[in-house]
């Protein structure tokens, strides 16, 4: 089992920063990829970002590449989402998921255990 709590959402306007974090608690963290994915009102839940076991490999949404930054710190068994120059089409919940695999994958029936979720609220 394993549990995942995000922090970090919140209201902000066009052009502003934001980071979320996750913590991760139960089984070894380290080992496993780990994944952002958000869901905008009346929209399906979307891929965002993901970062592999290590560390060493991340991919992105186009949506999001150049703007978005995930990491993770294996010591804290956290991963974060560093968010620039937001746009009020990143709106949405931000969920942390947790796979059982080592790289990052996109596809979210990859990914076993999931976070509560975040909400980001960019205003124009």
């Amino acid at each position: 089992q394993v549990q995942l709590v995000e922090s970090g959402g919140g209201l902000v306007q066009a052009g502003d920063s934001l980071r979320l974090s996750c913590a991760a608690s139960g089984r070894t963290f380290s080992s496993s990829a780990m994944g952002w994915f958000r869901q905008a009102p009346g929209k399906e839940r979307e891929f965002v970002a993901g970062i592999s076991a290590t560390g060493g490999t991340t991919n992105y949404a186009d949506s999001v590449k150049g703007r978005f930054t995930i990491s993770r710190d294996n010591a804290k068994n956290t991963v974060s989402l560093q968010m620039n120059s937001l746009k009020p089409e990143d709106t949405a919940v931000y969920y942390c998921a947790f796979s059982g695999g080592r790289l990052a994958a996109r596809r979210q029936s990859l990914y076993e255990y999931w976070g509560q979720g975040t909400q980001v609220t960019v205003s124009s």
